[in-house]
């Protein structure tokens, strides 16, 4: 077996999240294990655990989602969690913000060839987007703590939406330490929820920052 392959556990998880998207999905974690690893944009150890811990981890946000939202990932990376939220949810219109060229050139190949025409790649920094892009959700994973990230992320939202940050053990501490930040960027409401919790046995954890009446 590969191994980058699903578990039994897994393929249970994954079909109740991806459903007839699977095999989609599939070939954007052969992508994540091969180019990906070769590229740089994931480091060989993850190979392993790319389902349990990056793609499942990423994909069960979506649950959080309005219908037919658009959304903006930040730091996108190798497409956690946008790809897989484009995966998981082709009713959503999604943007990915990536500075770096060679994560970008992977993103468009990934794209292209899992045929997503509901995804766009825009290369830069989130702020050169402000004006640019304006969504109903904008969400992050491993970017930076959330009292820089909300600088970063909430402009998006042009006063009305909610941030989604997929964080860890640290979320309430971060939550306290940005909490002039989030007043500063008109958030109204700051809370912690978790999602995957009917699918994964470690369920995500997520900040949600709520902007305007969103």
């Amino acid at each position: 077996m590969e191994e980058h392959a699903l578990t039994i556990a897994e393929r249970g998880a994954a079909l109740e999240v991806f459903g007839e998207r699977l095999a989609l999905t599939e070939r954007y974690v052969e992508h994540l294990a091969t180019s990906g690893i070769e590229r740089g944009l994931l480091g060989p150890r993850e190979v392993p655990r790319l389902w349990g811990r990056h793609v499942l981890n990423c994909a069960v946000v979506t649950e959080l989602i309005p219908h037919g939202a658009a959304v903006a990932d930040v730091g996108s990376g190798a497409g956690l969690p946008g790809l897989t939220f484009a995966l998981a949810r082709p009713d959503l219109d999604i943007t990915l913000i990536e500075p770096l060229e060679r994560r970008c050139t992977w993103l468009g190949e990934v794209i292209v060839d899992l045929g997503l025409e509901n995804v766009r790649v825009l290369r830069g920094r989130s702020e050169l987007f402000f004006d640019e892009v304006d969504v109903d959700v904008v969400t992050a994973r491993a970017v930076s703590a959330l009292s820089k990230l909300a600088d970063i992320t909430l402009p998006l939202l042009h006063g009305r939406g909610e941030l989604l940050a997929l964080k860890g053990r640290s979320a309430a501490e971060e939550i306290e330490k940005a909490r002039k930040v989030l007043r500063k960027r008109g958030a109204l409401a700051t809370d912690i929820l978790t999602a995957g919790e009917n699918v994964l046995e470690e369920p995500t954890t997520v900040v949600r920052v709520r902007v305007g009446s969103a």
